[in-house]
């Protein structure tokens, strides 16, 4: 009986004791794996969205999340395994704070504006590097070309209509920055990572547009000005940003 008792008593004092909540961990405290779930997992996922790695934060690490956790550390030139230690979490943070820095700071880029003219194409700053240049004058040649889902992928510079990624390919090749025609895809691994000062590719695995001299060359922009060409930016949120070296 005394023994059931004192059992029931040790029972009793083990309720109180707080159980450790793996939800409520705090970010940066515990490596992170497929399988692990938490507020440390949300957190994770959103900066990895800021920066570009387009992730659900629902808390749960699905393969879904390690895949983005994969692109990030091969972008950063890590051992590409999807679990992230304390220090990548760290710096996937890092990065996200930058990149929030650099988009909603008006006075960020140092470089010279473009502006566009009457009939909507852009004109280059004198300031502008020559690559720069190059890259305005092939924009403008196909500002008003139609959308053509595919268009602007063969081997061949010229098309008869170009999607996101073959615009942005086009100007590339035609300013000597890119060889052959990239996707989406490939246009977010190119170059280097982060925004350049004249030139930042935004992509994700569904659309990608360009930042050149502070204007925006984006199949979207035809739309409502029936040029490539847009003086209004628009949202950088679950776009990887790219940039020539030196641009």
């Amino acid at each position: 009986m005394h023994w059931m008792m004192r059992a029931g008593v040790a029972v009793a004092a083990l309720a109180l004791i707080p159980v450790v909540d793996t939800f409520a961990a705090p970010y940066g405290s515990r490596a992170l794996r497929q399988g692990t779930n938490g507020s440390d997992v949300r957190a994770l996922q959103r900066h990895l969205d800021k920066v570009g790695y387009e992730t659900s934060a629902d808390g749960e690490f699905s393969p879904a999340t390690a895949r983005s956790v994969r692109s990030f550390e091969t972008d950063e030139e890590r051992r590409a395994n999807g679990v992230t230690s304390t220090y990548e979490q760290r710096l996937v943070r890092s990065r996200g704070e930058e990149h929030a820095a650099l988009d909603d700071d008006p006075t960020a880029p140092a470089t010279d504006e473009g502006y566009l003219d009457d009939d909507g194409l852009a004109v280059a700053p004198a300031s502008a590097p020559e690559e720069v240049k190059a890259i305005i004058e092939a924009g403008n040649e196909i500002a008003t070309e139609p959308y053509e889902y595919g268009g602007g992928h063969g081997r061949r510079l010229r098309d008869s209509g170009y999607d996101c990624s073959g615009s942005i390919s086009y100007v590339l090749r035609a300013a000597g920055l890119l060889d052959v025609a990239l996707d989406s895809l490939g246009l977010a691994r190119w170059g280097e990572p982060g925004r350049g000062e004249w030139v930042t590719v935004r992509a994700n695995a569904g659309h990608a547009y360009m930042i050149v001299a502070n204007l925006r060359f984006d199949t979207s922009a035809r739309k409502r000005t029936g040029s490539r060409w847009s003086e209004t930016m628009r949202s950088a949120r679950g776009y990887r940003g790219r940039h020539p070296e030196g641009l």
